[in-house]
């Protein structure tokens, strides 16, 4: 297990002028993985999203507009990130429980993913999900 806050965050490269700023974002560079899909969450406020784990899928979440609130859970703590600038994103790893929060308006979060959808992957239950991590069935 690893703890929740070993090299969560990743700085992304950012260069700053007159004109604005550009992020960077390169595969096993800034992502500590290679990119094999990208979709964006497009988040209502007061409505959360999330709730699931995978089995293997790894991620980097970016948010590029506006703010949320992230939760991982790795089943024996959680850590709680706000993401709100676009020159940095949180890893997210296999076998760690996910939930956004609190979506400001005009919230873009993007996802960088190491695999592409694969429903199999998914653990959409959280008591289900803590048997799997833990190996043992939870009170």
């Amino acid at each position: 297990m690893q703890p929740l806050e070993r090299n969560r965050l990743h700085a992304l490269d950012s260069i700053v002028d007159d004109r604005g700023e550009l992020v960077v974002i390169e595969a096993q560079q800034h992502v500590p993985f290679v990119i094999e899909r990208v979709y964006c969450i497009l988040g209502k406020q007061g409505l959360a999203r999330g709730f699931h784990a995978h089995h293997q899928l790894q991620e980097l979440l970016v948010c590029l507009s506006g703010s949320c609130r992230v939760v991982v859970d790795n089943g024996f703590e959680r850590g709680d990130w706000l993401l709100d600038r676009p020159n940095q994103g949180l890893w997210v790893g296999p076998m760690e429980w996910r939930e956004m929060h609190d979506f400001s308006e005009g919230v873009v979060l993007m996802c960088l993913a190491d695999a592409h959808y694969d429903e199999a992957d998914y653990i959409r239950d959280y008591d289900q999900f803590l048997v799997e991590v833990r190996g043992e069935a939870v009170p």
